[in-house]
């Protein structure tokens, strides 16, 4: 029964060595982004979105809130039927998708966009996408 107690003991700070480890992992690929450097990235995004105080629709829908909304939920945007039947919550992980590929994660999207590959551009741009609640 010792030795039980002596071998669990043991394994304690190898497991939360792994664990320390793997955390730094998920945290590289998804580090923070610079909201500067996301401002300058929207560009991109600018000649379809709005984002800010006063966004609207346009060409695409505008992008307050975006995280954590479901796709296709802004009112004053007319969504492609597969946008709609998507069932998509905007999660900062499934906006780096799209972002990166959008007809990959919603085939049949309106959105034509050569995508993002960068991936500290998907984070400076989420950083900056998430300043307008």
């Amino acid at each position: 029964m010792k030795s039980g107690k002596k071998t669990g003991r043991a394994a304690l700070p190898a497991l939360l060595a792994t664990s320390v480890w793997m955390a730094g992992l998920s945290g590289a690929a998804h580090a923070a982004g610079d909201v500067a450097a996301g401002k300058a990235a929207f560009a991109k995004c600018a000649s379809c979105h709005q984002i800010g105080p006063s966004a609207r629709a346009g060409f695409g829908p505008q992008l307050n809130g975006i995280v954590g909304r479901p796709a296709a939920a802004t009112k004053d945007y007319r969504y492609s039927a597969a946008m709609q039947n998507s069932r998509i919550v905007w999660t900062e992980d499934k906006l780096r998708a799209f972002m990166k590929s959008p007809g990959d994660v919603v085939p049949g999207t309106k959105m034509r966009f050569w995508g993002i590959s960068n991936q500290q551009d998907l984070n400076n741009l989420l950083a900056y996408m998430k300043t307008f609640p």
